[in-house]
């Protein structure tokens, strides 16, 4: 094998090489901004959870002040 021919494979496996870690990279971006994403809706239906739990106590209390008022 000549040194030209190494150099040509050397080449495309850097090019190669280079494929995989821009696919990686990308990869991993799409997968940090679903996961930011995620994060968000988790944190609204959390509060969303809290508020409902809120309305449930006053709820609560409002049913326990009607019956204890029979």
């Amino acid at each position: 094998m000549t040194i030209d021919e190494r150099l040509d494979r050397l080449t495309e496996r850097h090019e190669a090489l280079t494929r995989s870690v821009e696919l990686i990279a990308r990869t991993t971006q799409d997968f940090a901004r679903t996961t930011q994403g995620n994060a968000r809706q988790i944190g609204a239906l959390g509060e969303a959870a809290a508020s409902l739990l809120q309305i449930v106590q006053i709820h609560e209390n409002r049913i326990s002040g009607l019956e204890g008022g029979k």
